[in-house]
This record gives structure tokens, sequence and C-alpha cells, in this order.
């Protein structure tokens, strides 16, 4: 979770080295952020969290709404099951697997704790969990027993399907548009959140990540050197050039519209704003080229090409999904070069959300086991569309 911690009155360079680090094979890792969101238990009380130590994690690739999806080594080795005579492939990660989780992230750094480190973010107190009004339809798995995973094939629809995407992308769009308005120096990401909240259920929708396998809040807030899943705390944004990224979806009658999109708040310096404006160039181009029967490793290949420009670093560990009657879907989406197999079909949806980064791609989970941060403590930026695949191309659903 985001750290409520002001920084320093003197302006400091933030980042480190914008060396572009990349492994030389891909990992593929298992987790799903819902845009591989993924947590168990849904009550939440307040809570001031201590500070957490900071968690290296192992190579693996992550659904951006992750919460705990696995990492696999080179080849996924958790719960990966085939449908025989198919090439088919469900992902799925689920908190039962929290002790694997520990395992994996168990190389723990002292020097890269935030209390030794006065320009790392640290956590703020996390208010109770909002409520929602019981005439809002709630997804499968709000009050389940069952936890989410990845549904094994992707989200193609009808043409009522198709309509009701758009409904859902549009308010998505609109929160989204409205929770940047927000953005200012003093604001808190508790008090974005709750806004957020409001809009959502006031159009008769239910806020996706609440209760996602035990996420506590309504919308990620991702400040800084957070790469995704941040939970919004009562740490306020600040004056000295903060950038955050701002992740919604929206669940309404039966359909997941999911976008998001880093704003700059106060005196942000030139990086940074080069930072976030290639990231948003990264996921246009990469929009772009969709359309029925395209592979889909273009999508890593043009995000890559294009970041490589700029020498930013691409993470690896956090993915698109398809999307759609079911919060996560196939296909995964990587947003690097990369040689998966799959092609994109007339009438699917899906997500495309690079995270940039100004130094190291490798993410460090908090304590949480939702907020990953930049293992260097450098910026990082994201933005997120849910696309249509058409006739004539990629129409994008997330955009008003």
């Amino acid at each position: 979770m985001p750290m409520a911690k002001r920084r320093p009155a003197q302006r400091r360079r933030r980042g480190g080295s914008r060396q572009h680090l990349l492994p030389k094979f891909p990992n593929r890792h298992t987790s799903l952020h819902a845009r591989s969101h993924t947590h168990t238990t849904l009550a939440v009380v307040p809570l001031v969290s201590p500070v957490p130590m900071a968690r290296p994690s192992s190579p693996r690739l992550l659904s951006s709404f992750l919460g705990d999806r696995l990492a696999l080594s080179c080849r996924p080795l958790l719960l990966r099951s085939a449908v025989p005579g198919s090439r088919r492939v469900a992902y799925q990660a689920t908190r039962t697997l929290c002790n694997l989780v520990d395992i994996l992230f168990n190389r723990r750094s002292w020097d890269d704790a935030p209390e030794n480190n006065p320009r790392r973010l640290r956590p703020g107190k996390v208010s109770p969990r909002l409520s929602v009004p019981n005439h809002i339809q709630l997804p499968p798995y709000v009050n389940s027993r069952q936890r989410p995973g990845v549904t094994n094939g992707p989200e193609i629809h009808d043409e009522k399907g198709i309509e009701c995407m758009r409904a859902s992308g549009k308010l998505a769009a609109q929160v989204l548009k409205f929770a940047g308005t927000l953005v200012k120096p003093g604001i808190t990401t508790d008090e974005i959140d709750k806004a957020v909240h409001q809009m959502i259920v006031d159009n008769g929708a239910y806020p996706s990540p609440l209760g996602y396998c035990g996420y506590p809040k309504s919308v990620c807030t991702s400040v800084n050197e957070c790469i995704c899943h941040g939970i919004p705390d009562s740490r306020p944004l600040e004056q000295d050039g903060d950038i955050i990224n701002i992740d919604v979806t929206v669940y309404l009658n039966g359909y997941h519209g999911d976008t998001s999109a880093t704003f700059l708040c106060g005196d942000v310096d030139d990086e940074a704003k080069k930072l976030v404006q290639v990231t948003k160039e990264c996921l246009d181009k990469a929009i772009s080229i969709c359309a029925p029967g395209v592979e889909i490793k273009r999508i890593g290949r043009t995000i890559q090409d294009h970041a490589d420009k700029f020498k930013f670093g691409v993470v690896r560990h956090f993915v698109g999904h398809g999307v759609g009657k079911v919060f996560h879907a196939e296909p995964v989406v990587l947003h690097f070069r990369n040689n998966e197999w799959g092609r994109m079909m007339l009438n699917q949806t899906f997500t495309i959300e690079p995270m940039l980064t100004l130094g190291s791609i490798n993410p460090v989970m908090w304590s949480d086991d939702w907020t990953a941060v930049t293992e260097d403590g450098s910026l990082s930026a994201q933005f997120e569309h849910t696309i249509l695949i058409t006739e004539d191309g990629p129409e994008i659903l997330t955009q008003c």
C-alpha cells in the first residue's frame, strides 16, 4: 500500500539510473492481476500497517490486477492446466498458494526497506471497506467461497454482449476522467477512492476490485515507484512532483470495463513527464496494430520497440488479459517481445496495459501482497484500455 510519508522539502532526484534492464529470456509467471487482482478474504478492518519489509520478487508474470498470481519461471509451474489435445492453458493462482508466495518472495532486503530510504513510499492508514447498495448487481466472486482465476478461453461477444461492453467501458472511462480531476497536492488516495466508489455506485455499477480476492478498496492508486495495485490510504499527494496511476474497473449489467491512466501532480520534472508520455504512446501504438487474425505477440514487440528508443524499462511481471463477463480471461497479453502463440479474434475483448520504468523493471512486493514497487525506487507509469476487435480494427471501449 502507498506510504503515508511526506517527502523532504528539498527537491530530490528520484529514480536511479535509466538503465534498461531486460532479462535474456521472458519469465512466464502467473499470478492474476485482475487485472490480475487475486485475494482471498473479503472482510477488511481498519488498520495502520507497519512499514513493510520489501520482498524482491522472483521473476513472475502477473496479470495487472494481481494479488497473488504466482511466478512461474521460464515455464509456468503452478496450477497450469491444459485441455487435452489443445494448446489452451488456464492460468490460475489463488491465495491458497500464499505459502509459495512467501517462498518466492523471501529474499528480504534491509537496505531497500522504506525506513532506510526516505525517498521510498510508505504505507498509510487504510480506512474500512466501503459499502455497496443492495440493488447493485454483484460480480460472482463477491461473497463467494470460490476464488476467481483466469477463465480458460477468450471473451468473445454477440451483439448484446458488445453493447454491454461498450456501456461498461464508457462508464469506466467517465469515472477515470473524473478521478483525474481530483489529482492535486494534498488530496489523499483514500479520498480519491471514496469519490470513485460513489460515482460508480451512483451509476448502478459495482467497483470490480472491491473484494476481489480480498482487495480492500474500489480502485487502485499507484504513486511514483508503485508499478500497480497500490491500495488507497491516508498518504497525501505532494507538490514536489508525484505521478499517480489510477486504475478503474466497473461491473455494469454483468460486464467489466477496465482502464487506467497516469496523472501528474504538482511540480513534475521533465524526466517523469517523458516517462508518462512515452508510456501512453506505447499503448496507442499497440492498439493501432490490432485487428482480426493479428498475432497477439505483436503487441509486446510494438511496445518494447518504442520504449527501447527512450531507454525505458518494460515491466514483464504484469500482463494484460481478456475481460468481459469475467474480470480475467485469456489471452494473457505480454507487453514485451515474446514468442507466445495466439491471434486476435473478431468480437474479442481484452486489455492492453503497458507499465514502463525509469530504472529497474523488477518488482518488489509489499507485505500486503498487493502493492508492487520498483526494486530500485525508480518511477513507473502505466496506461490501459479495454479494446474490442472489429472487422475494421480495434475499437477502444474505455474512452469518452
